[in-house]
Protein backbone atom coordinates (compact mmCIF):
# COMPACT_ATOMS: atom_id res chain seq x y z
CA UNK A 1 0.00 0.00 0.00
CA UNK A 2 1.39 3.51 -0.88
CA UNK A 3 0.44 6.51 1.80
CA UNK A 4 1.81 10.11 0.45
CA UNK A 5 1.50 12.81 2.59
CA UNK A 6 1.45 16.31 0.07
CA UNK A 7 2.39 19.14 2.77
CA UNK A 8 3.20 17.48 5.88
CA UNK A 9 5.77 20.44 7.35
CA UNK A 10 2.98 22.12 8.93
CA UNK A 11 1.67 19.60 11.22
CA UNK A 12 5.61 17.70 11.46
CA UNK A 13 8.25 19.69 11.01
CA UNK A 14 10.26 17.65 12.99
CA UNK A 15 9.24 17.30 16.35
CA UNK A 16 6.43 14.08 15.96
CA UNK A 17 6.74 10.90 14.48
CA UNK A 18 5.22 9.21 11.35
CA UNK A 19 5.71 5.85 12.95
CA UNK A 20 2.47 4.61 12.94
CA UNK A 21 1.92 5.29 9.21
CA UNK A 22 5.20 4.26 8.05
CA UNK A 23 4.23 0.68 9.84
CA UNK A 24 1.19 0.66 7.76
CA UNK A 25 2.97 0.47 3.77
CA UNK A 26 5.36 2.29 1.48
CA UNK A 27 5.29 5.67 3.13
CA UNK A 28 6.47 8.81 1.53
CA UNK A 29 5.79 12.35 3.03
CA UNK A 30 6.62 15.63 1.18
CA UNK A 31 7.26 18.90 2.88
CA UNK A 32 5.42 20.90 0.58
CA UNK A 33 3.99 20.05 -2.83
CA UNK A 34 3.48 22.48 -5.61
CA UNK A 35 0.25 21.94 -7.62
CA UNK A 36 2.10 20.75 -10.79
CA UNK A 37 4.07 18.56 -8.75
CA UNK A 38 0.32 16.70 -7.13
CA UNK A 39 -0.21 13.98 -9.76
CA UNK A 40 3.29 12.68 -10.16
CA UNK A 41 3.82 12.52 -6.27
CA UNK A 42 0.38 11.21 -5.58
CA UNK A 43 0.64 8.77 -8.52
CA UNK A 44 -0.60 5.06 -7.51
CA UNK A 45 -0.81 6.04 -3.57
CA UNK A 46 -3.88 4.67 -2.13
CA UNK A 47 -3.88 6.87 0.49
CA UNK A 48 -3.29 10.55 0.59
CA UNK A 49 -2.73 12.82 3.24
CA UNK A 50 -3.02 16.81 2.81
CA UNK A 51 -3.54 19.70 4.81
CA UNK A 52 -3.89 22.91 2.51
CA UNK A 53 -2.47 21.35 -0.97
CA UNK A 54 -5.78 21.18 -3.05
CA UNK A 55 -7.04 17.94 -4.86
CA UNK A 56 -9.70 19.43 -7.65
CA UNK A 57 -11.68 17.38 -9.75
CA UNK A 58 -9.19 17.53 -12.57
CA UNK A 59 -6.49 16.27 -10.15
CA UNK A 60 -8.55 13.30 -9.12
CA UNK A 61 -9.39 11.94 -12.41
CA UNK A 62 -5.56 11.59 -13.37
CA UNK A 63 -5.26 9.21 -9.74
CA UNK A 64 -7.21 6.23 -10.48
CA UNK A 65 -5.62 3.85 -7.31
CA UNK A 66 -6.54 6.80 -5.32
CA UNK A 67 -9.17 5.12 -2.57
CA UNK A 68 -8.76 7.27 0.10
CA UNK A 69 -7.80 11.22 1.33
CA UNK A 70 -6.98 12.44 4.96
CA UNK A 71 -7.61 16.02 5.13
CA UNK A 72 -5.08 17.13 7.89
CA UNK A 73 -7.84 19.74 9.50
CA UNK A 74 -10.69 20.35 10.26
CA UNK A 75 -11.59 22.19 7.10
CA UNK A 76 -12.51 20.24 3.87
CA UNK A 77 -12.41 23.12 1.15
CA UNK A 78 -9.20 21.89 -0.35
CA UNK A 79 -10.89 18.97 -1.39
CA UNK A 80 -13.37 18.49 -4.48
CA UNK A 81 -15.99 16.53 -2.23
CA UNK A 82 -18.46 15.72 -5.15
CA UNK A 83 -15.63 14.51 -7.37
CA UNK A 84 -13.82 12.18 -4.51
CA UNK A 85 -17.76 10.57 -3.76
CA UNK A 86 -18.21 10.03 -7.68
CA UNK A 87 -15.02 9.19 -7.78
CA UNK A 88 -15.39 6.37 -4.56
CA UNK A 89 -12.81 8.09 -2.63
CA UNK A 90 -13.54 8.07 0.85
CA UNK A 91 -12.48 11.90 2.33
CA UNK A 92 -12.10 12.11 6.22
CA UNK A 93 -11.38 15.36 8.38
CA UNK A 94 -9.91 15.74 12.15
CA UNK A 95 -12.31 17.42 14.02
CA UNK A 96 -11.99 18.72 17.79
CA UNK A 97 -8.11 18.39 17.60
CA UNK A 98 -6.99 21.50 19.32
CA UNK A 99 -9.86 23.75 21.27
CA UNK A 100 -8.23 23.80 23.87
CA UNK A 101 -4.83 25.22 21.66
CA UNK A 102 -6.98 27.85 20.22
CA UNK A 103 -8.84 29.13 22.89
CA UNK A 104 -5.49 29.51 24.64
CA UNK A 105 -4.85 31.74 21.69
CA UNK A 106 -7.48 33.93 21.96
CA UNK A 107 -6.90 34.70 25.77
CA UNK A 108 -3.14 35.87 24.26
CA UNK A 109 -4.37 38.41 21.96
CA UNK A 110 -6.44 38.89 24.72
CA UNK A 111 -3.96 39.38 26.79
CA UNK A 112 -1.42 41.38 24.72
CA UNK A 113 -4.15 44.15 24.31
CA UNK A 114 -5.28 44.33 27.94
CA UNK A 115 -1.36 44.18 30.22
CA UNK A 116 0.90 45.17 26.89
CA UNK A 117 3.46 42.68 28.28
CA UNK A 118 5.49 43.00 25.32
CA UNK A 119 5.52 46.72 24.89
CA UNK A 120 6.15 46.88 28.51
CA UNK A 121 9.25 44.43 28.36
CA UNK A 122 10.68 46.28 25.21
CA UNK A 123 10.70 49.50 27.46
CA UNK A 124 12.53 47.96 30.20
CA UNK A 125 14.70 46.53 27.53
CA UNK A 126 15.36 50.10 25.95
CA UNK A 127 16.35 51.49 29.57
CA UNK A 128 13.00 53.10 30.57
CA UNK A 129 12.85 51.38 33.81
CA UNK A 130 16.39 51.74 34.84
CA UNK A 131 15.95 55.54 33.96
CA UNK A 132 12.52 55.61 36.06
CA UNK A 133 11.55 57.88 39.05
CA UNK A 134 9.15 55.26 40.27
CA UNK A 135 9.16 51.75 41.18
CA UNK A 136 7.14 51.09 38.58
CA UNK A 137 5.65 52.30 35.19
CA UNK A 138 2.83 52.29 32.38
CA UNK A 139 2.53 52.64 28.85
CA UNK A 140 -0.95 53.36 28.51
CA UNK A 141 -3.81 52.05 31.06
CA UNK A 142 -3.77 48.29 31.90
CA UNK A 143 -7.08 46.44 32.06
CA UNK A 144 -8.65 44.08 34.46
CA UNK A 145 -10.64 40.97 32.83
CA UNK A 146 -12.99 40.93 35.75
CA UNK A 147 -16.38 42.27 35.31
CA UNK A 148 -15.89 42.90 31.75
CA UNK A 149 -18.67 41.25 28.86
CA UNK A 150 -17.07 38.61 25.88
CA UNK A 151 -19.39 38.08 23.10
CA UNK A 152 -19.56 34.61 21.55
CA UNK A 153 -20.35 34.51 17.90
CA UNK A 154 -20.83 31.01 17.45
CA UNK A 155 -20.46 27.97 20.27
CA UNK A 156 -18.54 25.06 19.48
CA UNK A 157 -15.87 23.49 20.92
CA UNK A 158 -13.61 26.19 20.53
CA UNK A 159 -16.07 28.83 21.68
CA UNK A 160 -17.37 26.59 24.75
CA UNK A 161 -13.63 26.62 25.63
CA UNK A 162 -13.14 30.43 25.58
CA UNK A 163 -16.56 31.30 27.41
CA UNK A 164 -15.15 28.55 29.98
CA UNK A 165 -12.21 30.47 30.55
CA UNK A 166 -13.73 33.61 29.97
CA UNK A 167 -16.19 33.09 33.49
CA UNK A 168 -12.99 31.46 35.29
CA UNK A 169 -11.75 35.69 34.75
CA UNK A 170 -14.91 36.67 36.23
CA UNK A 171 -16.15 37.77 33.18
CA UNK A 172 -19.96 38.01 31.63
CA UNK A 173 -20.51 35.99 28.27
CA UNK A 174 -22.88 36.50 25.70
CA UNK A 175 -23.22 33.70 22.84
CA UNK A 176 -24.87 34.02 19.70
CA UNK A 177 -25.41 31.07 17.80
CA UNK A 178 -28.15 30.30 14.83
CA UNK A 179 -30.41 28.65 17.41
CA UNK A 180 -31.02 29.89 20.93
CA UNK A 181 -29.20 27.57 23.34
CA UNK A 182 -31.07 27.89 26.77
CA UNK A 183 -29.13 25.79 28.56
CA UNK A 184 -25.70 27.65 29.05
CA UNK A 185 -23.30 27.69 32.53
CA UNK A 186 -24.70 30.19 34.56
CA UNK A 187 -22.68 34.11 33.71
CA UNK A 188 -23.27 32.96 29.84
CA UNK A 189 -26.88 33.90 28.01
CA UNK A 190 -27.82 33.65 24.15
CA UNK A 191 -28.34 37.05 23.20
CA UNK A 192 -29.65 38.35 19.38
CA UNK A 193 -26.34 38.90 17.39
CA UNK A 194 -26.65 42.67 17.31
CA UNK A 195 -26.91 42.84 21.15
CA UNK A 196 -23.42 40.61 21.31
CA UNK A 197 -21.95 43.78 19.22
CA UNK A 198 -23.23 46.31 20.67
CA UNK A 199 -22.78 45.37 24.22
CA UNK A 200 -19.76 43.55 24.79
CA UNK A 201 -16.42 44.51 25.43
CA UNK A 202 -14.49 41.70 23.76
CA UNK A 203 -15.72 40.09 20.82
CA UNK A 204 -14.22 36.65 19.73
CA UNK A 205 -15.47 34.85 16.51
CA UNK A 206 -16.08 31.16 16.47
CA UNK A 207 -18.48 30.77 13.48
CA UNK A 208 -17.75 28.53 10.21
CA UNK A 209 -17.44 30.79 7.05
CA UNK A 210 -20.45 30.65 4.87
CA UNK A 211 -22.02 32.05 2.21
CA UNK A 212 -24.33 33.54 5.30
CA UNK A 213 -21.22 34.94 7.20
CA UNK A 214 -18.99 35.82 4.74
CA UNK A 215 -17.72 39.51 5.76
CA UNK A 216 -20.36 39.87 8.69
CA UNK A 217 -18.15 41.77 10.38
CA UNK A 218 -18.48 45.03 8.22
CA UNK A 219 -18.68 48.38 8.00
CA UNK A 220 -22.40 48.23 9.53
CA UNK A 221 -21.06 45.73 12.12
CA UNK A 222 -18.21 47.03 13.55
CA UNK A 223 -20.34 50.55 13.80
CA UNK A 224 -22.40 48.97 16.53
CA UNK A 225 -19.81 48.07 18.71
CA UNK A 226 -18.62 49.87 22.00
CA UNK A 227 -15.98 52.26 21.39
CA UNK A 228 -12.49 50.89 22.30
CA UNK A 229 -13.96 47.17 22.01
CA UNK A 230 -11.69 44.10 21.08
CA UNK A 231 -12.28 42.49 18.10
CA UNK A 232 -11.02 38.82 18.13
CA UNK A 233 -10.97 36.12 15.03
CA UNK A 234 -9.17 32.80 15.23
CA UNK A 235 -12.20 31.38 13.55
CA UNK A 236 -12.03 32.24 9.51
CA UNK A 237 -10.22 35.43 8.00
CA UNK A 238 -12.97 35.46 5.01
CA UNK A 239 -15.41 36.71 8.35
CA UNK A 240 -14.24 39.73 8.50
CA UNK A 241 -14.23 43.03 6.03
CA UNK A 242 -10.36 43.53 5.85
CA UNK A 243 -10.76 47.44 4.42
CA UNK A 244 -13.28 48.51 6.55
CA UNK A 245 -11.44 46.66 9.77
CA UNK A 246 -7.98 48.42 9.07
CA UNK A 247 -10.12 52.05 8.34
CA UNK A 248 -12.07 51.64 11.84
CA UNK A 249 -8.64 50.79 13.28
CA UNK A 250 -6.70 53.41 12.07
CA UNK A 251 -9.59 55.90 13.50
CA UNK A 252 -8.75 54.49 16.70
CA UNK A 253 -11.85 53.50 17.22
CA UNK A 254 -11.40 50.02 18.52
CA UNK A 255 -8.90 46.86 18.49
CA UNK A 256 -8.46 43.79 16.89
CA UNK A 257 -6.41 40.83 16.86
CA UNK A 258 -6.31 38.07 14.62
CA UNK A 259 -5.30 34.52 13.88
CA UNK A 260 -6.60 34.55 9.80
CA UNK A 261 -6.58 36.66 7.17
CA UNK A 262 -8.99 36.16 4.29
CA UNK A 263 -5.68 35.22 2.14
CA UNK A 264 -3.15 33.06 3.35
CA UNK A 265 -0.26 33.52 3.18
CA UNK A 266 -1.43 37.09 3.02
CA UNK A 267 -0.38 39.62 0.00
CA UNK A 268 1.55 42.26 1.07
CA UNK A 269 -1.05 44.85 0.40
CA UNK A 270 -3.39 43.16 2.78
CA UNK A 271 -4.42 46.68 4.83
CA UNK A 272 -4.58 44.89 8.20
CA UNK A 273 -0.55 44.28 8.00
CA UNK A 274 -0.10 48.45 8.00
CA UNK A 275 -3.06 49.08 10.76
CA UNK A 276 -2.82 50.41 14.30
CA UNK A 277 -3.70 48.93 17.06
CA UNK A 278 -3.99 45.38 15.97
CA UNK A 279 -2.04 42.19 16.84
CA UNK A 280 -1.72 39.16 14.37
CA UNK A 281 -0.71 36.05 14.71
CA UNK A 282 0.34 33.65 11.70
CA UNK A 283 -2.49 31.04 11.75
CA UNK A 284 -0.89 29.06 14.13
CA UNK A 285 -3.45 29.18 17.55
CA UNK A 286 -4.10 24.96 16.46
CA UNK A 287 -0.06 24.32 16.35
CA UNK A 288 0.76 23.82 19.74
CA UNK A 289 3.01 20.78 19.62
CA UNK A 290 0.16 19.13 22.07
CA UNK A 291 -2.25 19.67 19.64
CA UNK A 292 -0.69 18.53 16.50
CA UNK A 293 0.30 15.18 18.20
CA UNK A 294 -3.70 14.81 18.72
CA UNK A 295 -4.51 15.70 15.21
CA UNK A 296 -1.84 13.41 13.99
CA UNK A 297 -3.48 10.54 16.51
CA UNK A 298 -6.93 11.60 14.97
CA UNK A 299 -5.82 11.37 11.54
CA UNK A 300 -3.68 7.85 11.90
CA UNK A 301 -6.99 6.16 13.56
CA UNK A 302 -8.99 7.64 10.47
CA UNK A 303 -6.71 5.43 8.38
CA UNK A 304 -7.33 2.64 10.80
CA UNK A 305 -10.59 3.03 10.36
CA UNK A 306 -10.48 2.99 6.88
CA UNK A 307 -8.35 -0.50 6.53
CA UNK A 308 -10.36 -2.27 9.06
CA UNK A 309 -13.79 -1.13 7.05
CA UNK A 310 -15.32 0.87 9.83
CA UNK A 311 -14.70 4.67 8.15
CA UNK A 312 -14.51 7.53 11.05
CA UNK A 313 -15.02 11.08 10.56
CA UNK A 314 -16.06 10.72 6.80
CA UNK A 315 -17.33 13.86 5.26
CA UNK A 316 -18.72 12.53 2.17
CA UNK A 317 -20.95 9.43 2.87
Amino acid sequence: MKIVVLDGETLNPGDLSWQSLTELGEFTCFSRTAGADIVARAQGAEIILTNKTPLNAKTLAQLPALKYIGVLATGTNVVDIAAAKAQGIVVTNVPAYAPDAVAQMVFAHILHHTQAVAAHHQAVVDGQWVNCQDFCFTLMPLQSLKGKTLGLIGYGDIGQQVGTLALAFGMKVLVNTRSVIKDLPQGATWVPRDTVLSESDIISLHCPLTPETEQFINLQALALMKPNALLINTARGGLIDEAALAAALSQNRLFAGVDVLSTEPPSADNPLLHAPNISISPHNAWATKEARQSLLNIAVANVHGYLQGDVINCVNK
